[in-house]
């Protein structure tokens, strides 16, 4: 279901929300002996939250995992939307969008794997990051040319900034 032509749906978006394991990252975390969780976020992508936030669309993550470290990156970056530990994430999301006075057609997420797939089937425009599941694929409007970790959030922001006539 992968749109060529993404930006022509993205206009109006109001909210792009990321799972995190896989989209910001590779997917991988690594752990010491010690229990210190740490990962690898990619810069550039985060340049692009930080350009979708200039522009007015709220950026949210929605992640069945809790992390130090996602919780530090997102406060660099003012991402004030942040919900981790999630076991009911179209519970979370329905929460935010009420409180922000979003309609769900007005958003995006983006996701990698089975547990985003309720969360993807609700929003008005669904992304898998090209190292998604194939069932998470089979379901999106659009899959990125890049893995999560290496540029994918980046290219939504792009593609969302560029929907929007905002571009750099």
């Amino acid at each position: 279901m992968s749109n060529p032509d993404a930006k022509t749906s993205l206009t109006g978006i109001r909210l792009v929300a990321f799972d995190v394991d896989g989209v910001f990252t590779d997917g991988r975390f690594y752990l010491s002996n010690d229990g210190v969780e740490s990962k690898a976020f990619n810069t550039q992508d985060g340049y692009g939250i930080r350009q979708l936030l200039e522009a007015g669309i709220e950026v949210a993550v929605i992640s069945g995992r809790s992390s130090a470290a996602v919780e530090q990156r997102m406060a660099e970056l003012d991402v004030r939307h942040v919900i981790q530990g999630c076991k009911d994430k179209i519970g979370a999301f329905a929460k935010l969008t009420s409180t922000l006075g979003i309609s769900d057609a007005e958003c995006i997420y983006v996701g990698d794997d089975t547990p985003d797939l309720p969360l993807l089937r609700k929003v008005g425009y669904a992304v898998a990051v090209a190292n998604a599941v194939k069932a998470v694929r089979e379901h999106c409007h659009y899959t990125t040319h890049a893995a999560g970790g290496h540029g994918a959030v980046r290219e939504i922001c792009d593609l969302v900034l560029a929907a929007a006539g905002d571009t750099d």
